[in-house]
């Protein structure tokens, strides 16, 4: 399957950096060659590289900084280096590349596919992922000796934790830290969300977060303690320290403060947070908001130092440092669920996803002006849309202390800690609430939902693991989302807060949806999936989309005509006019003015005493002049253009005569060919009814069979089978995942005891409130308790595998 788009519009830019070293020099007219410029789409790389088929993928990457744009070929193992530029003046567009391009190799050979590649923020490390697989490649290495390739360094990350032979823990979502160069985030099927700074260590993980949603004696069903992803929030407030993370059954739970150590903030930012604590936290009446706030505080100060060594506006600083600091009585609440918000009297507690069908499949977190979105997407493909209705706090588990590593100097290396989720009964949310009843009490942050859009997605594949989302970085309002399908153009107009800022009071709008790019020639055939996708966009204001297809052909829209207001509707149905449909069908002959005939123009009253002039007298001469004039004027000047105009469109006349003769001896063609064909058709049309008696007489046989009258499913039927596709779409493959974490803690904690003689372990447990030293006995009790539960997940195993032969019983006799 192939395509062919051809839709740009752009603005330029002087960005003409090209994969030369960082050292810029104009070229000069000594240069033995000369830089091609070149359609992107119609780059050589992308009719050379090959890759293998099925599952998501996303092998394209763009460094906007440097202007230059990475492909992964998978059969070769090497990364293909262009440099492009937004823009031309000569064809201002286009989205141009140069035609040299640069080939990079990892020193190591990769044991695994890799499906997704992602750049971090400065350009100089390239993240490989795959399903058996995770990599960091260091994108300035040296020359190869053998030819023109460049040898990269490239090191694994973690591999004591994901994808050992031994190992069953499986990496759900990695994503690079948005406000640092060296930190990866890393959600696994373990329930563990951890952080890597690949300048220190590439294996122990700088924090780790164990995640504890619900109590297990509370837990409903295995889908509420699966996650399956998260999102880094953004530049505001507090959000920019929360992680986002989004469980099976569409439960969002949020992580606040999560900092890398070593990341560099502005100050006006940190300046502001550290203000917000103080006006509304420290200064309120209630005692909760200032124990919560207090802590905050606290926090701040450990982590900034400079805002106590430093005046309110900064002095000199412009940015600040986070300081590696935890407190040691205290680890992160798990904040969530986050519920929706109530509309007056209504106690509404229902979770986020009870509106939508499947299971929640992925998270994206989009700032837009003043509002804080969150989209989720579901495996029946449909995309929920909510907006956080209050402020994001920061929330300490107090007597819950955590494992700290520290080095020789008593400084802080990692932290590792258990985060629960509150256990009691949470108030109800209101949007009539006023400022003291929700600032700094400790309560997650409800959310506004804004709206459901239905994709509409093929059924044929399986869609929960085909969607993936990208904010637009030029119009936040758009959201594109790539599927199985093609890809989709999602645009939110309706924003509360941001609209009530401006102080406007706009209707509440449903999303626009728009398919700019569509895989599938129908509905008979197969979707094919698109190996890689990203925007791009200049500093003029323009935007475009590059994908890359299954059949690697490049495809560049351009998305400036992809307007963020709603479509102009256009009327297709309603006709024109006799009138207009005379006008644009009838050739013009004569002009509308030679038709009208000459214009009427009054001619003056005459004088009583004009039969008395002289012809020859001054009066006289006087008086014919005028009416000379006026016949002048008004007959022979038309007389000269019905004249002109009849000789010199003689030609233009024959012309249509002509084409009226062809057009009538085509109609005479299309009659003769209609009257030779009329008795095949009605032949036809008799053999089309002899057909259909056939198909009716063999439909009524058809149903005097045994087996048309199949008896439909009872009450009880219907129910198990309920229960079966529930099983099949959800708590199965939350079962599995929970089998698998809690197999690789038991065999973990069993390696840990067996070696007691081993070497001291670098995390230092620190004395709590009621953290008391465990006796032998209770040592020995674990150990039972553990062995018991490999025992119950042996069981659950097996339950498993019966409902699997189960289910494949009953789809056989279906």
């Amino acid at each position: 399957m192939r395509f062919s788009f051809e839709i740009t519009e752009t603005g330029s830019s002087n960005k003409t950096l090209t994969p030369s070293p960082p050292t810029k020099t104009p070229p000069s007219s000594s240069s033995k060659e000369q830089i091609e410029w070149i359609p992107l789409q119609s780059h050589p790389i992308f009719t050379t590289t090959t890759t293998s088929g099925g599952g998501v993928k996303n092998l394209i990457a763009y460094d906007k900084k440097a202007s230059r744009l990475y492909l992964w070929e998978s059969h070769t193992q090497s990364l293909h280096r262009v440099s492009i530029r937004l823009g031309d003046p000569d064809d201002p567009t286009s989205v141009l590349a140069s035609s040299s391009s640069k080939v990079l190799q990892p020193d190591v050979h990769l044991s695994f596919v890799v499906s997704n590649i992602s750049i971090n923020r400065n350009g100089s490390a390239l993240l490989l992922s795959g399903d058996h697989g995770l990599s960091v490649m260091y994108l300035f290495g040296r020359n190869s000796a053998k030819d023109s390739t460049i040898i990269c360094r490239t090191v694994s990350v973690g591999s004591q934790y994901y994808y050992e032979n031994h190992n069953s823990i499986r990496t759900l979502q990695i994503l690079w830290h948005p406000i640092s160069d060296t930190h990866l985030g890393i959600l696994s099927s373990d329930s563990v969300f951890r952080i890597f700074d690949l300048s220190s260590d590439l294996e122990k993980p700088e924090q780790e977060y164990y995640l504890q949603p619900v109590e297990p004696e509370k837990c409903r069903n295995a889908a509420s303690i699966c996650p399956v992803g998260f999102s880094f929030g953004g530049e505001h407030l507090w959000d920019r320290f929360t992680v986002f993370i989004l469980f099976s059954d569409g439960s969002i739970y949020i992580l606040c403060p999560v900092v890398p150590f070593g990341s560099v903030h502005r100050w006006d930012s940190i300046w502001e947070m550290y203000n917000d604590a103080h006006l509304f936290g420290l200064k309120a009446s209630n005692s909760r908001a200032v124990s919560h706030s207090s802590l905050a505080i606290a926090w701040l100060q450990a982590t900034f130092p400079q805002l106590v060594s430093q005046p309110a506006g900064g002095g000199s600083s412009v940015a600040l440092r986070a300081h590696p600091y935890v407190p040691f009585d205290a680890s992160l609440l798990l904040q969530g669920p986050l519920r929706k918000v109530c509309h007056g009297d209504e106690e509404d507690s229902e979770l986020q996803g009870t509106t939508c069908e499947g299971r929640a499949v992925g998270i994206l977190y989009n700032i837009i002006s003043k509002d804080s979105v969150l989209v989720t997407s579901w495996s029946s493909g449909q995309l929920q849309i909510d907006a956080l209705a209050d402020e994001i706090q920061p929330v300490w588990n107090v007597g819950n202390p955590p494992r700290v590593c520290v080095d020789s100097h008593d400084h802080i290396l990692g932290v590792a800690m258990i985060c629960e989720s509150s256990l009691g009964d949470r108030p109800v949310v209101k949007l009539d609430q006023p400022l003291d009843h929700t600032a700094w009490l400790g309560n997650p942050p409800p959310l506004l939902s804004l709206a459901v859009v239905d994709l509409a997605l093929p059924e044929k594949i399986d869609n929960g693991s085909l969607i993936s989302m990208f904010a637009d970085p030029f119009v936040p309002e758009r959201i594109y989302c790539l599927h199985g399908g093609g890809v989709d153009s999602i645009i939110i107009h309706f924003l509360p807060f941001t609209s009530q800022a401006s102080g406007k009071e706009e209707v509440m709008k449903a999303p626009s949806v728009y398919s700019i790019l569509s895989t599938s020639l129908g509905e008979t055939s197969t979707p094919s999936l698109l190996s890689g996708f990203l925007a791009l966009e200049d500093s003029f204001g323009y935007s475009w989309i590059v994908a890359v297809t299954s059949s690697q052909e490049c495809i560049v829209l351009e998305m400036k005509d992809w307007n963020i207001s709603l479509p102009v509707h256009v009327d297709r149905e309603k006709k024109d006019s006799l009138d207009e449909f005379q006008e644009k069908d009838t050739p013009v002959v004569l002009s509308k003015e030679l038709l009208d005939g000459p214009n009427v123009v009054l001619i003056p009253q005459a004088s009583p005493n004009l039969r008395a002039l002289v012809a020859d007298s001054i009066e006289g001469r006087s008086a014919l002049h005028q009416y000379f004039k006026l016949f002048h004027e008004n007959y022979v000047e038309y007389a000269h253009k019905v004249w002109f105009e009849l000789k010199h469109h003689g030609d233009y006349l024959e012309k249509v005569i002509n084409k009226q003769k062809e057009c009538l001896h085509k109609a005479h063609q299309d009659l003769s060919k209609v009257e030779e064909r009329q008795p095949s058709l009605d032949d036809r049309i008799n053999r089309a009814l002899e057909v259909h008696c056939s198909l009716e007489d063999r439909l009524r046989i058809l149903r005097n069979l045994p087996r048309a009258h199949k008896k439909p499913l009872s009450g009880a039927e219907l129910d198990f089978k309920t229960e079966l596709d529930r099983f099949t779409g959800l708590e199965l493959g939350a079962l599995r995942s929970s089998i698998e974490a809690l197999n690789a803690r038991a065999r973990k904690f069993t390696q840990s005891s067996k070696s007691s003689g081993g070497s001291k372990s670098p995390y230092r447990q620190f004395p709590g409130r009621r953290k008391n030293p465990v006796p032998e006995s209770q040592v020995s009790q674990l150990r039972s308790a553990v062995e018991k539960l490999s025992l119950v997940n042996s069981e659950t195993s097996k339950k498993v595998k019966l409902v699997e032969s189960a289910l494949s019983k009953i789809e056989s006799k279906e």
